[in-house]
């Protein structure tokens, strides 16, 4: 049964939290190590995870190691490190980067693995923390088609949709695809409504012409759920990490020699709203950036 894999968890943020409580309720052992928030080991030992204290001791306990952390350097730490994965690996470990990674790290890192006799693959995420305690959210998986085999029984745990992209390094292409894709409507979003205001329509006239037509989305919904209602948890994905990924996908064109720049448009609308020193604003809240950099408010 795929409840016997033992499965290891390291980065239990406001994702990994909910996708390694939906591994342990579902009937995989889980080893967990701590990281920034104590209450969600807490929380996942006192549902029957175990808990070591490095990233080997992980490695050395499982079959399958998760990593969901912030950036692609995190990774290489967390992999690299003297107590790291590879200190620990052993051969038929396979370990799956959940982060929205830089593709170029990912397929350096998989290729010093193979020799260790372990297996990299890459399956990032979409949707949101309520989506991860849910086990709903959305992954695309880069992997052989026989280390998808070995892994997607607990992926599913957590994942309510899985799509198999191609090869390692495919799941993080498509994931910096697919964020420029939502971060680039956030851009446009920000600045019609601030054109809009400064036009004399409302947020809420504008609103009210998108909404339930063709241009309406839940991307949409839940950006303007902030707009309209305040709510600042309407879509907890930071300014910062936005930046990053679009960072990674300059690199990603750069790699194969493409000139994207509209990419460069949007990165640079959220990089220059994380220098205003509001990186760790969630995206919504750039319509505010931008509205005040035209000198308007939306509220």
């Amino acid at each position: 049964m795929s409840g016997r894999t033992r499965i290891g968890f390291i980065g239990l943020g406001m994702m990994g939290h909910g996708m390694a409580r939906n591994l342990v309720a579902k009937g995989f052992p889980l080893t967990v190590v701590a990281h920034r928030r104590r209450e969600a080991v807490d929380d996942l030992v006192s549902l029957g995870a175990a808990e070591t204290t490095t990233p080997a001791e992980v490695a050395a306990a499982s079959d399958i190691v998760f990593i969901c952390v912030g950036n692609s350097a995190q990774v290489e730490t967390i992999v690299r490190d003297r107590s790291g994965l590879a200190a620990g690996a052993h051969r038929g470990l396979t370990i799956v980067d959940c982060s929205t990674s830089d593709p170029n790290s990912t397929l350096m890192l998989a290729a010093e693995l193979m020799p260790l006799g372990v297996d990299y693959a890459d399956a990032p995420l979409s949707r949101t923390p309520k989506e991860a305690m849910e086990g709903t959210l959305d992954c695309m998986v880069g992997a052989t088609d026989a280390v998808f085999a070995r892994i997607e029984p607990a992926i599913s745990a957590w994942a309510g949709r899985i799509v198999h992209v191609g090869k390692v390094g495919d799941g993080h292409k498509m994931k910096l695809l697919n964020n420029f894709v939502s971060l680039g409507y956030a851009a446009i979003y920000a600045e019609a409504l601030a054109l809009a205001r400064k036009s004399d329509i409302e947020p809420a006239t504008f609103d009210s012409v998108i909404r339930g037509g063709r241009m309406d989305c839940g991307f949409y919904q839940t950006f303007m759920r902030y707009v309209l209602e305040r709510d600042e948890n309407a879509h907890k994905f930071s300014i910062g990490n936005a930046a990053k990924d679009l960072r990674y996908l300059e690199a990603m064109a750069d790699a194969t020699a493409f000139a994207n720049p509209v990419g460069n448009a949007v990165k640079n609308t959220f990089a220059g709203a994380a220098a205003t020193g509001r990186a760790n604003h969630y995206v919504p809240m750039i319509s505010d950036i931008v509205a005040a950099a035209n000198g308007t408010r939306l509220h």
